[in-house]
């Protein structure tokens, strides 16, 4: 008898060149719900990225791209507007250059970053350059999943009962559940609704503390997308 596969569900925040931890729990799922409608956190990464030197990962420099908060501290991610985005692009594909350009994987990291570069002028939406610089390093590893945002579907404002609602909403049975969401989350609305959860390891470079909140373009830059999409396909969920 053969078993139909369980569809695994990611929800997580636009974020500008993500984390390794974030993709390697996003390149697992096959659907990625992008939690676009909860309040903006300029603290956090959806804005900015951190970029390291290749040989020496702890000498690090935010990549920040500036933007316009409508509604105040209230402001939720998809009401975010650029500021500047001349400056941004010029910002973008300079700064990534100056870490990265000598590496011999450039090219194929360069490819990321000009997707991005692309999408600051297309569009004046933070949430939609983040989502492509998730998808641009996602697609160099092979992801050919579902992207989903939450603020198409309907969820409860409890942060885990929304997380499993809004796995309900796209149909899957498993929630994968990264690092950062391990300390708090509450399995019980998941049980609720019949569904289960695991956790995917995070890539062994990140067990460095002074390589965990570095975007992942150190990586691929470091690395090489093919490395990376090896090391990311052992990271089991758990």
């Amino acid at each position: 008898m053969i078993l139909a596969r369980v569809t695994t569900c990611a929800v997580h925040q636009p974020n500008l060149f993500p984390r390794s931890s974030t993709l390697a729990k996003l390149v697992q799922a096959d659907i990625w719900v992008v939690l676009d409608d909860v309040q903006f956190n300029r603290r956090d990464y959806q804005h900015r990225a951190r970029l390291a030197a290749l040989s020496d990962p702890t000498a690090q420099r935010w990549l920040t791209v500036p933007v316009h908060r409508p509604c105040g501290r209230d402001s939720r991610i998809n009401e975010l507007l650029l500021t500047d985005p001349d400056k941004s692009r010029r910002r973008v594909g300079q700064l990534v250059r100056q870490y990265y350009g000598h590496s011999r994987h450039w090219p194929s990291t360069s490819a990321c970053v000009d997707e991005v570069v692309v999408a600051l002028e297309l569009s004046p939406r933070l949430v939609d350059v983040a989502e492509v610089s998730t998808r641009a390093l996602l697609a160099r590893l092979g992801w050919r999943g579902t992207v989903v945002r939450s603020s198409t579907l309907q969820a409860r404002s409890d942060r885990s009962a929304r997380l499993a609602d809004l796995t309900k909403a796209v149909g899957a049975g498993t929630y994968l559940c990264g690092p950062g969401g391990a300390k708090y989350l509450d399995e019980d609305p998941f049980a609720e609704h019949g569904l289960t959860v695991a956790y995917p390891q995070p890539p062994r470079w990140t067990r460095d503390p002074a390589t965990q909140a570095i975007s992942a373009l150190w990586a691929f830059a470091m690395l090489g997308p093919a490395a990376v999409r090896d090391e990311l396909s052992t990271t089991v969920a758990v």
